[in-house]
Order: C-alpha cells, then structure tokens, then sequence
C-alpha cells in the first residue's frame, strides 16, 4: 500500500460521505484519487457493513467484504445527525468541506436543517451531491429505489436475459454502481466549475436516469421505430442463431465470440483454422465452403431478402452452430483465445474470479492491490485501478477504517472538541 505522501489528483479535497449503498462507490472514487473522504456513519456503524460476504464467513460488521470493497482510502467518525448536538457538529465540519455526499430521501435534510441552502449558508462554495433512485423532483421522487428497483424502473432488466426467459437482474449492485460513477462524474465537474467561478452547486443524481447509457439502442429503436427490443442473452443484438457469435463451452469454462462482425477477421479466418486442425467437417466443402465465407452482417442484414430460402440458410446456420460447437468444445479457453487474437478473430475469455486473479495482462500491470488489514492479521487482495494517471496516480491510501476509528482525530485534533465533551457526546449518543 503507497505512502499518503504519495501526489493525487485530489489531495487539496475534502468530502463528507453521508451516503448510503448507492453512493459509497462513488466516494471511493473520489478517495482513491487523493481525496479526504470522512464516512459519516451511524453510531454503531454503517448498515452496510453487515452485508456478505464476509472474510472467513465470520458474519462481523468489521468483516464484511462487500463494505471493504467500497470504503477504501477513507476516514470514519460516528456520528447522530438527527440529534442536535451532532448536527452542530456536522456543520463544523462542512465548513471544512468541499464536497457533501448524501443518499436520503429527497427533503430529509432539509427536515434537519442540512439541506442545501443551510450547507451554502455555512459555505457558498460548498457541493452537494445527492444520489436517490429518481432524483430530487418529480412524482417518484420519494419513491423507495434498493438496486434492483434502478435497474427495472431504468429498463435495464428488460434487456437482461434469454427471450424465453422473464426478464433478469444483472449481477451484483449495477445501478448503485452507475449511479455512483455517474455522481462522481458531476461532482469533479461541480469542483472544476467553482474552481473557474467561485461557486458551489447541487449535483442531483437518479440512478433511474445513470442507467440510460446501458440500454443501449433500445430507446433509439423505440424513439425512431416505435419497436421493443427484446432480450436476446449471450447473442447481444444478433437476433437469430449465429455462428461465432455467443457464449461456447469449451473443455475448462467458456469462451465469447463475435466473429464475422466489424473490428475482427472475416468468418473466412476461423474456417481456414478449423480446416487446418482437420475439425471443419463438411464445412471444407461446399455448399458450406462458401456459405461460411459470406458469413458477416451483410448476409444478416439480407436474410430477409429471398423468403424462399430463409428457411434452408436457418438450417445451414444450425449446422454450422453445431460444427462450431464440437471444435470449440475439445479446446481449452486460452488455446482458443490465443488462437484467435493470432488470427484477429474476436474470441474472448469469459473469465470466472480465478481467471482474473491468474490473468497474465493483469498481473504485468500489477492490478490486483495488496492492502494490509493488521485487524485481521491479514494482507487482503483488492480490485486495482479503474484509470491510471502517470502524474498524480491512482492508489489505495489506507484500508477502510473501523466504526468511528477516527473520531479522535478528526473531532478532537481537527475541529478542537475537548476530550470530556467527546466522552459526553458518546455517551448521549451523539457520536
């Protein structure tokens, strides 16, 4: 783990992190850049912290992986909004604060008399990033929004899966993490705007509206066509049985193919090697030499053309589907994928955890982050940088801090609260 006398891109900001599941990804973002990000917890802790997995299985708030993951690079006091003493507290710090960070229902700061205009009434140059499902306005504003509710209301859901199927979730927390980047986003270009003007601003941010990007063409063909499109599983946007285009098993996992589409080899390519492996089958031969060879999206595109044989080239396209399958199957995932990046064909691992911890492009760019837990008597593996700055680099600068680890330094050393009125504040259950 690099030294904090390491340059950031963000060691001259401060942020309080308010925030809850959906914003804690951004916050570390802006953490791992060099930031000051405080945690603002609860007293007793984040409610995060008691969700798995847990290291070991141990089922301890102190042990919960997925908060880790989240919270690196930061600082963590306690501390009870909702009572008076703490708010004034809170107020101290944010007038030390470029950047507020906050997940609460749309209101409920202004309830306490946090809101935005209290913040700029301590200090106007002060940012406020909020994060909700649906955003500060409108009639599902205070709508309750937990992931899986971003990614329905956001039209992601209907995307994902097979077309047989109902629609799916994607895995893990993908709304809160689109919601988060896209916050960090607006809160960098909020810092560069009162860095040129001398003004702060409200980021108001709805995970609904972050996941827009992931729809793809979906809202074009609605927009332009007034046409749903529908889930099409590992095919992506290949509406029909497509050989080379898909998830194949081979003999140690699965690999994903593209080929015959733009930014690879021609089809042409991955016949010549199963030819010259001696598995093309009647492939080699016509009709299917040919056939094969004119595999690409023209011949998608023109399938409709001659209705007549639509259903003759859907059966070849399954034959072919069925040789493909046998060549890929008796190989394994790195003999293939090594194969076609030899011969420019778009074939790519689908990696499981292990592959990514054992992938050779990895390894050389050290990604995985080695960071001491001495709580655990543990050295944990974290997920490495997601962009490399060659002047003000990237880095986890401390392991994510325990409840309220750094009360005394922060309250005490920092804000110049006297040791027996942290005792007191503790004990009222301020802090």
């Amino acid at each position: 783990m690099p030294s904090n006398d390491m340059p950031a891109a963000l060691d001259d900001i401060r942020v309080l992190d308010l925030s809850g599941e959906i914003g804690q990804y951004c916050t570390k973002l802006l953490a791992d850049l060099g930031a000051d990000v405080i945690k603002v917890e609860p007293p007793g802790g984040d409610a995060a912290r008691n969700l798995p997995p847990f290291y070991h299985d141990e089922a301890e708030p102190q042990k919960s992986l997925y908060w880790l993951n989240l919270n690196t690079s930061k600082r963590s006091i306690t501390l009870n909004i909702e009572d008076a003493e703490g708010r004034k507290l809170l107020e101290k710090l944010a007038a030390t604060a470029d950047v507020v960070v906050e997940s609460f229902e749309p209101g409920y700061l202004d309830g306490l008399g946090l809101g935005y205009e209290r913040l700029i009434g301590i200090k106007p140059e002060i940012i406020l990033t909020s994060i909700t499902g649906f955003g500060q306005t409108g009639p599902h504003a205070h709508y309750k929004a937990p992931d899986i509710v971003g990614v329905a209301m956001g039209g992601v859901m209907w995307l994902a899966g097979d077309p047989q199927d109902p629609p799916n979730a994607p895995p893990w927390r993908q709304g809160y993490v689109s919601a988060s980047i896209v916050a960090a986003a607006g809160t960098l270009m909020a810092i560069y705007h009162r860095d040129v003007q001398g003004e702060g601003q409200h980021v108001d941010v709805s995970m609904q509206e972050a996941l827009s990007i992931a729809q793809e063409t979906a809202m074009q063909m609605w927009d332009m066509l007034e046409s749903l499109r529908n889930r099409a599983g590992e095919r992506g946007m290949i509406p029909i049985n497509f050989p080379g285009v898909g998830a194949y098993e081979c003999k140690d996992g699965y690999i994903f193919g593209y080929v015959g589409t733009p930014g690879g080899a021609a089809w042409s390519e991955l016949l010549n090697w199963m030819i010259e492996e001696g598995a093309a089958e009647d492939l080699a031969e016509e009709p299917y030499f040919d056939f094969c060879n004119n595999l690409n999206l023209r011949f998608l595109t023109g399938l409709l053309d001659d209705v007549s044989t639509l259903g003759q080239k859907i059966q070849m396209l399954n034959h072919v589907d069925e040789v493909l399958k046998r060549f890929f199957s008796i190989r394994g995932k790195w003999e293939i994928y090594e194969g076609g990046q030899r011969r420019r064909l778009l074939l790519g691992i689908a990696s499981t955890p292990e592959d990514i911890a054992k992938n050779p492009q990895l390894r050389h760019r050290q990604w995985l982050t080695a960071v001491e837990h001495p709580e655990l008597g543990d050295t944990l593996q974290y997920p490495g940088p997601p962009y490399r700055l060659s002047e003000t680099p990237w880095a986890i600068r401390r392991r994510p801090p325990l409840p309220g680890e750094h009360n005394a330094e922060i309250y005490a050393g920092e804000l110049g609260v006297k040791a027996e009125a942290l005792e007191r504040l503790a004990k009222a259950g301020a802090i």
